[in-house]
């Protein structure tokens, strides 16, 4: 993954996106899928990934994750969001009850093989830790059918926003996002600034190059249900990249 250097700006506010009403919300039917699973039982070569997590204990999702398929990750604007899973159509291998995760990472497909192909595209997979698979299916069933559906996410304080970058160009991470969980619009603000529309650059990082640094900073931030919540004064004049800030509510 790639950062690279913008030329130094001092834009002004930027248009804002329309959405401050609800425009849609999460769709909760059921749909099928397969599951499988990667990493070991302790979350091993699971932290981390596409969608710009880090330490997934750390950031409250712990082993709760799988990894989407092409055709359900949509390049990143999925990362966030909050599945429930149950085994399905297999009694051989599969066990009672259900699962509750969080997308945080991308399952890619593989165009050189001819079978087992579960990430490819049109197919929906779940890439599961294995401690969560190990809860709807057997270890040795390797991959099973499952039913899916989007659930709200649950996350326990508020919102946080992690900042990474340099002086003229600043990389916004935020997690632990309760609601739908995936992010569709963010905005920044400083103390000497409007709004500024914020850039998606990969999984959920969010950027701009306005100069922002030795202003305090607040976030507009808008889910893919189109919720919007404004987080005012979360980070300090004084802040700095490499650093978390709560934002003290959420979805």
């Amino acid at each position: 993954m790639a950062m690279w250097f913008v030329p130094m700006s001092y834009g002004q506010e930027a248009e804002a996106p329309d959405v401050k009403n609800p425009t849609n919300s999460i769709d909760t039917a059921w749909y099928d899928a397969r599951a499988t699973f990667y990493g070991d039982i302790h979350g091993g070569d699971t932290q981390q990934g596409a969608c710009g997590y880090g330490d997934l204990f750390k950031q409250g999702y712990g082993l709760a994750t799988a990894a989407l398929s092409t055709a359900l990750f949509n390049d990143g604007y999925t990362c966030g969001a909050c599945f429930e899973i149950m085994c399905a159509n297999n009694p051989q291998w599969c066990l009672p009850g259900s699962i509750k995760i969080t997308a945080t990472n991308f399952c890619p497909a593989n165009y050189s093989k001819t079978q087992d192909i579960w990430c490819n595209p049109p197919q929906k997979h779940f890439d599961l830790s294995l401690a969560m698979f190990l809860k709807i299916a057997q270890y040795k069933a390797g991959v099973v059918p499952v039913r899916y559906r989007r659930i709200p996410c649950v996350k326990t304080g508020g919102v946080k926003f992690e900042t990474t970058g340099n002086p003229y160009f600043l990389m916004i991470l935020p997690y632990n996002v309760g609601g739908a969980g995936d992010i569709k619009y963010v905005q920044i603000k400083g103390n000497n600034t409007g709004w500024i529309t914020m850039s998606k650059n990969w999984g959920q990082h969010w950027t701009t190059n306005v100069v922002l640094v030795g202003q305090g900073l607040s976030f507009r931030v808008t889910t893919s249900d189109g919720i919007t919540k404004e987080f005012w004064n979360v980070v300090p004049k004084n802040w700095g990249f490499g650093q978390t800030f709560d934002g003290r509510i959420n979805f």
